[in-house]
């Protein structure tokens, strides 16, 4: 993409400096690298390994107070307060504020009311630069490209750091956390969390929606951030980088749905049983899927077409297990395994769906969404889960987008009622253009659903006495016997065998319904 080298601006935790902690010089520096990053809109890549805000003490205080005791004899009854000496405190009063009191012996003590200390960085001042970082790189995930690699751990600060910027490599042996499992442990006052790993770990980071990506080590982290800037321009807000694709766009695309369209396939092509290949929508060998363990009934990631770099988002048809981890703070919570059908929105695949969206739109990139849904779960969990606010961030994000997006509903794909209102042009007509394959549909509701409130019990029947000739000669028997005034046995008799007949047709007829709804 760039034969003669691009600018990135990197930053980076030195975790063998004060185990890469935070403090007033480091918040001043980083913020400082991220408003150049934002200035000359480049992008900027925090490779984070480090333990938080800087946590001090004043060791100069610590070494020398001392302690009034209730009793001197027995320290047991406990004490009045802590001091320091008239000579001591002569030698440090800047690191204390304190008062002067004094014994009937004479003696004069200063009575510590609060510890400032010497060195800057020891206390609050250390949050309050946490804040002004954590500002400035969420205003650079605006207005450039951010992405941060997680090659330490990343605590506190750090760990908000790797949200802010929203997009996130971890590798998979360093964790993400706001606290320490041994202060947590001293927090619920019992052995509860054995390890950093089991609080942010991959299988909690990398199926919540935090990593965009994990990587098993340095390597390959780095990998993925070089292939993850060919689809960067050089300046944001300029031009994308269109390289001369090696897979020609005038090939077919060989990949072609029978029953369930597998989406991967469909974006990226397939060997067939013989080991050729089927091409797919997109260059061969240039998908790239993000968010690969979070709600997994949508599928996100970065791709080229005819070499020009491209977001796409495609739907799984099949239902996929949602692994929900137990929790060792929570005696009674135990793992559980949650199906989530295909073709459906969800609460978390929903927010996927619209956090792509707008990662995409902020790096540019063109939008291929492979529309396959027969709508939003509106179930009362997900419905409680926040289905609703997930749908209408799709609708902001889309109506926002500022390149092309392109709705394609692909062979046998279906798209129907709230799922179509998201993606609908109407929501951006000077981006959206909406196409379907021959064999798609569309409707309101599904002809299930349809036919429950549109094509009744009652409707059926008519549509029976329409068209079914036993129906008719019957109908017909059962008027010739009221006007010839028939026994009342005849007329029963006739009634029943109408009754029988439409039982018998109703099986047939609903599929009828069904076809034509």
């Amino acid at each position: 993409e760039f034969p003669s080298g691009r600018q990135i601006i990197v930053v980076a935790n030195d975790i063998t400096f004060r185990a890469g902690s935070f403090g007033p010089r480091e918040d001043a520096f980083f913020e400082a690298v991220t408003n150049l990053a934002c200035e000359r809109k480049l992008p900027l890549i925090y490779m984070a390994a480090n333990s938080g805000a800087r946590i001090g003490i004043a060791d100069e205080v610590k070494s020398i107070f001392r302690v009034k005791w209730i009793d001197d004899s027995n320290p047991e009854r406990g004490f009045d307060y802590v001091y320091l000496s008239e000579e001591d405190y002569g030698r440090i009063s800047s690191s204390v504020i304190a008062h002067k009191t004094q014994l009937d012996s004479g003696e004069i003590r200063w009575v510590i009311d609060s510890v400032v200390g010497k060195e800057d960085g020891l206390g609050v001042e250390n949050i309050h630069g946490s804040a002004a970082i954590a500002s400035a790189y969420s205003r650079a995930y605006e207005e450039t490209f951010t992405l941060t690699f997680v090659t330490g751990r990343t605590v506190g600060i750090g760990a908000y750091l790797a949200r802010l910027g929203i997009r996130c490599i971890q590798r998979e042996d360093q964790p993400i956390i706001l606290t320490g499992y041994s202060a947590l442990n001293k927090l619920l006052g019992r052995e509860v969390y054995s390890s950093h790993m089991q609080l942010g770990g991959p299988k909690i980071m990398a199926t919540n929606g935090i990593d965009h990506l994990t990587v098993p080590d340095d390597l390959a982290g780095v990998s993925h951030i070089l292939r993850w800037l060919s689809y960067v321009p050089a300046n944001i807000g300029g031009p994308l980088p269109i390289t001369k694709p090696l897979d020609p766009i005038d090939r077919p695309v060989a990949y072609i749905p029978e029953n369930t369209c597998d989406p991967r396939a469909a974006i990226s092509g397939i060997d067939d049983s013989q080991g050729k290949w089927l091409g797919g929508m997109f260059d061969k060998d240039s998908f790239v899927e993000t968010f690969e363990g979070w709600a997994k009934t949508v599928v996100t990631g970065r791709a080229k077409l005819g070499g020009i770099p491209v977001g796409v988002i495609a739907v799984e048809t099949q239902t996929m297990m949602q692994l929900v981890p137990a929790d060792p703070g929570q005696p009674d919570s135990h793992e559980r395994s949650v199906p989530r059908a295909g073709q459906v929105w969800f609460p978390d695949s929903a927010t996927k769906t619209a956090q792509a969206m707008m990662d995409f739109n902020r790096e540019g990139l063109p939008l291929f969404i492979l529309a396959n849904w027969r709508g939003f779960s509106g179930g009362q969990r997900d419905l409680f889960e926040g289905n609703l606010q997930a749908g209408s961030t799709i609708v902001e994000n889309l109506r926002i987008y500022n390149q092309p997006a392109f709705v394609y509903i692909p062979k046998a794909a279906e798209l129907r009622g709230g799922a179509w209102v998201v993606i609908d042009s109407k929501i951006n007509p000077d981006r959206i253009e909406c196409y379907a394959e021959t064999t798609a549909k569309g409707n309101v509701l599904e002809p299930q659903g349809l036919i429950e409130i549109k094509f009744r019990s009652e409707e059926l029947q008519e549509c029976m006495g329409r068209l079914d000739p036993e129906l008719i000669n019957l109908k017909a028997q059962l008027q010739g016997a009221k006007h010839e005034n028939g026994s009342l046995s005849d007329g029963e008799s006739i009634q029943k065998s109408i009754e029988a007949r439409k039982k018998q047709l109703l099986p047939l007829y609903t599929q009828i319904a069904i076809r034509f709804a």
